[in-house]
């Protein structure tokens, strides 16, 4: 069990220290679980190792809180320290500090000025099949309904509206197989990428401003295949470009202007997923940018806002901790953040707020 009377950088600490890695979370849901059970004014429900409590207090809106248990794997990481205000630690920044500020919010506030739903979730950092959002939205929708909200992604302690969308697509350039000696009696498919790589170059990428936010796209080649023997004319060659688009385009006319770009050449999409809008213009949404403060910014990746933005959910992506640090091995996330972070969510939360 986890002790929520700690303040919010130690109880960081305990997380960080509990061993999480994608796929072994549950050591860390069984603490979770068990420690909101203890709190008579939660209802708490269970999928796998996502771990869900709500309030239910009758409030007239009711925002939900999320945040992910996993990490990357270890590197030499744990146990936690603590050097001045540094949190250093896997998952200190990505995410674990946003779920101790969340699970602060819910033992300290038995009477929220909105009914909260907290969300602890599973395998966000593996494929999206795994993940605990996806399942729970599939088995349990009714768990995630609510008027708008946030996810405790690292984001500097500034509000990021929305994400952009992502997708993969595999551009294929095919030749004829040939000796090398006698290479003018094949057609070398490596060679023929090259108008490929020149659009790619050449390719400005947009920077639209969506619901006053302004994205910034990007068109890139990821990975180059091609090659038989050292001896031999390649009969095949792929350029995987990965395209992040900003949420004024769906997934498919994202896919229709990579199509458009790579006219005549063969082109498989191989992963995809939509970008969200930001969701600032939702009223729940102006007070929470009001009570955190600052000037909230796009989200230049993909985050899970967008599986809540599916279920017509607005979401915006606000914690501590610095997204740079992401994954790193001296990952690290600020004391003081961390409580700032507390902080501001009570303001928003709290009766008479």
């Amino acid at each position: 069990m986890l002790d929520l009377t700690q303040d919010v950088g130690a109880l960081t600490a305990a997380i960080v220290d509990i061993e999480s890695v994608s796929g072994n979370e549950k050591v860390l849901a069984d603490a979770v679980e068990e420690t909101l059970r203890r709190l008579p004014h939660l209802t708490v429900d269970r999928s796998g190792e996502t771990v869900v409590a709500r309030t239910n207090i009758g409030r007239p809106e009711r925002v939900l809180i999320a945040g992910h248990l996993d990490t990357v794997p270890l590197a030499g990481n744990l146990p936690s320290r603590v050097e001045g205000d540094l949190l250093y630690g896997c998952g200190t920044s990505d995410m674990k500090a946003g779920v101790a500020v969340a699970l602060k919010l819910a033992a300290l506030l038995p009477e929220p000025n909105r009914d909260v739903t907290y969300v602890f979730y599973d395998c966000e950092e593996v494929e999206a099949e795994r993940n605990g959002l996806t399942r729970v939205s599939r088995d349990h929708a009714d768990w995630l309904a609510a008027d708008f909200a946030v996810l405790m992604e690292p984001t500097d302690g500034v509000i990021e509206g929305g994400c952009q969308g992502t997708l993969r697509a595999e551009i294929t350039t095919r030749g004829k197989r040939a000796h090398s000696a006698r290479s003018w009696l094949g057609v070398n498919a490596i060679h023929a990428v090259e108008p490929i790589l020149a659009t790619l170059n050449a390719y400005e990428a947009r920077r639209p401003v969506v619901d006053g936010l302004e994205y910034h796209e990007g068109l890139n080649a990821v990975t180059v295949h091609g090659g038989v023997a050292g001896n031999v004319i390649p009969d095949q060659a792929v350029v995987t470009v990965n395209y992040r688009f900003a949420p004024d385009l769906s997934l498919a006319e994202a896919e229709s202007h990579v199509r458009e770009l790579f006219d005549g050449f063969e082109v498989a999409f191989t992963d995809g997923a939509p970008a969200a809008r930001p969701g600032l213009t939702h009223p729940v949404a102006a007070a929470f940018v009001a009570a955190v403060g600052g000037t909230p910014r796009a989200k230049l990746g993909w985050t899970d806002v967008a599986r809540f933005s599916a279920l017509g959910v607005p979401a915006v992506n606000y914690g501590p901790g610095d997204p740079n640090l992401a994954h790193q091995q001296g990952e690290y996330a600020s004391l003081s953040q961390i409580r700032d972070s507390e902080i501001a969510m009570l303001n928003w939360l709290s009766p008479g707020a």
